[in-house]
This record gives C-alpha cells, sequence and structure tokens, in this order.
C-alpha cells in the first residue's frame, strides 16, 4: 500500500508518499481501506521528531481515519466487511490502510459523508473525555475555549451549544471570530487585540467562566487562573505556549480551582473503547440531530501531506484538514 512516510524529522518536505507493506491485524482487530484521514497537531509534532507513537504503534503518522472495513479478525463481532466507519488510531491514517482496535471504530455519523467523518473522531473523543467525562461541564455554566477556530475548538463550540452550554472563544482575527460566532460561541474575544481576562470578567460580572479548555499551556497558565470562577476547572490539553511557567498559587487555593491535563493517544485500548462508547452514546445523536456539522477547511490528496502540514502551522485554517487516500 501507499503511506506517508516521515524520512526524517524535520519540516513538510520530509513528508514522502512511499510504497510499504501492508498492516497485518490482530485477532481483536480490524482492516480498514482509509478514505480519508485529518490532520492533528501532534502530527507536525511528531514529524519534527518530538511526539513519537506510542510503543506498538504505528510509525506512519495520523491519529484518526475514515473507510471502509476490508478484514475482521477473529474475535471481533460487530464489524464486518462493508462497513462504513470511522475510527481513532494512535498512528497510521496517512496510508491507504491501517489495522485498528475493534473498540476504537464507530459507525460513520447519519448524514455525514465517508470523507468528512475523518474529521469527528479525535475532536470527539478529546472534546467528550476531558470536558464532560473527567470535568462535568453541565448546563447552564461557561465554558472558554481556547483557539476556538482550531478543529478541537469549532466542535467543541458545537457539542457545547448542544448541551445548553454559554461559550466564550478566543481566536486571532476577525474571520475567525466570526466562524466561531456563526458555529453559536456567545462571547468572541480576539487575543491579539483584547486582554481576555478582562472580557471574561466583563461578560460574567466579575466572577470569571466554569471551564476553560487550554491547548496553549503555560503563557496562558496564571491568565487561566485569573479568568476562572471559584470551582472553576482548568483543562490542559496542549502547550503551544511552552510547557514551564511560574505560578502564584494563593488563587488556587481561594477560588477553591482544579486544574487537569491529559492527552488521548497515548491512552490503553481499553480506555480508548470506553470513550469511544460514550461518544456515540452521547456525541453521535447530536451530530445525527444536526447540531453537530463537520467544519472542513481544506480537502488535499494524501501525496500533498507536505502542504497539509504548511496549512496547518500557518494558522490559517478554519476546522479540520483533510487528507483524501481515495
Amino acid at each position: 500500500m501507499k503511506a506517508i512516510v516521515i524520512t526524517k524529522a524535520g519540516g513538510p518536505e520530509v513528508l514522502q508518499l512511499q510504497e510499504v507493506e501492508d498492516p497485518k491485524i490482530k485477532d481483536d482487530e480490524v482492516l480498514i481501506r482509509i478514505a480519508a484521514t485529518a490532520l492533528n497537531r501532534a502530527d507536525t509534532l511528531q514529524r519534527q521528531g518530538r511526539y513519537p507513537p506510542p510503543k506498538g504503534d504505528s510509525e506512519i503518522p495520523g491519529l484518526e481515519c475514515s473507510g471502509t472495513i476490508e478484514a475482521v479478525g477473529n474475535n471481533v463481532r460487530r464489524w464486518k466487511l462493508g462497513d462504513q466507519v470511522c475510527a481513532l488510531v494512535g498512528g497510521g491514517g496517512y496510508a491507504e490502510k491501517v489495522g485498528v482496535p475493534a473498540g476504537q471504530v464507530l459507525p460513520v455519523p447519519p448524514g455525514v459523508s465517508l470523507q468528512d467523518a475523518a474529521s469527528f473522531p479525535e475532536v470527539a473523543c478529546t472534546v467528550w473525555s476531558t470536558v464532560f467525562m473527567m470535568s462535568h461541564l453541565s448546563k447552564g455554566e461557561t465554558f472558554l475555549i481556547h483557539g476556538g477556530s482550531s478543529g478541537i475548538g469549532t466542535f467543541a463550540i458545537q457539542l457545547a451549544k448542544s448541551q445548553g452550554i454559554k461559550v466564550f472563544i478566543t481566536a486571532g482575527s476577525e474571520e475567525k471570530l466570526a466562524s466561531c460566532k456563526d458555529l453559536g460561541a456567545d462571547v468572541c474575544i480576539n487575543y491579539k487585540t483584547e486582554d481576555f481576562v478582562a472580557r471574561v470578567k466583563e461578560e460574567t460580572g466579575g466572577k470569571g467562566v466554569d471551564f476553560i479548555l487550554d491547548n496553549i499551556g503555560a503563557s496562558y497558565f496564571q491568565r487561566n487562573l485569573d479568568s476562572l470562577n471559584h470551582d472553576g476547572r482548568l483543562f490542559i490539553i496542549g502547550f503551544m505556549g511552552g510547557t514551564v511557567t511560574e505560578v502564584n498559587l494563593t488563587s488556587l487555593l481561594a477560588k477553591r480551582l482544579t486544574v487537569q491535563a491529559a492527552g488521548l493517544r497515548n491512552r490503553d485500548p481499553e480506555n480508548k473503547a470506553l470513550i469511544m462508547s460514550e461518544v456515540e452514546k452521547h456525541v453521535w445523536p447530536a451530530i445525527a440531530a444536526g447540531n453537530i456539522k463537520p467544519v472542513v477547511y481544506k480537502s488535499l490528496p494524501l501525496a500533498e501531506a507536505a502542504e497539509a502540514h504548511r496549512i496547518m502551522e500557518s494558522s490559517k485554517h478554519i476546522g479540520k484538514i483533510i487528507l483524501l487516500a481515495q
């Protein structure tokens, strides 16, 4: 099969389409002929040599895909040949085929094309597991999403609004703010021209928001704490602003704040299967009802993976970038 290979650590140009061996599946896995995969920031870090795949997972980049089941392992009962599915993978998405544990596979949501379904697994599992399963965000609360125009952000806006939550976002251009507003965001803050802490306080009568989903890390840490209400929760899912910072712990104690962090890729298959089950139960119905739609910025052929990475690293995109394997 053809796949994108990281020929060495470096810039987008190190991504090359090459012939590689087909995956061999285990008894509890399925083989998917990939229709599409979607980019994630983790892919760019892996390309740079900063985020290797978990032990046992494919060295080929790509953390999610959609496609058609081509083979099933001996212990697999739910899936059959020809099923159209999307999947969460530890690696291997930038290819024509991938082997996936059966518990990390879901049917393509009703009303969504096979190609666009590739945009859902990583964002759906990340947002549902962190925001709702671990942090218990609930109807009537307030929610700040940093990077509201990202793949995670555009999905989180829609999911939160479907749950009756007031959504605040930050983004860096008027075009991105407008897109977030169209998706349902209630308060849109340009982080380049506004102080998001001051704006949050202004919009909440000085209280702050109940929950923040943050992909920035160190450079936003203190400001995030300052933006939270009493009993507020901060959840960190990325470190685009660094990993080391100095913090005043007083507000943690005074406001009874909770700080958590988690990734998705390094979880074991059992935990990923649990998250996928919860996503199918709680998120797929919202997609079927039309409350959540795929937000795809651009679709490119698999061979143009390098260009897709350049687009992602320019941060001009809104939503997801997709690579088409077929």
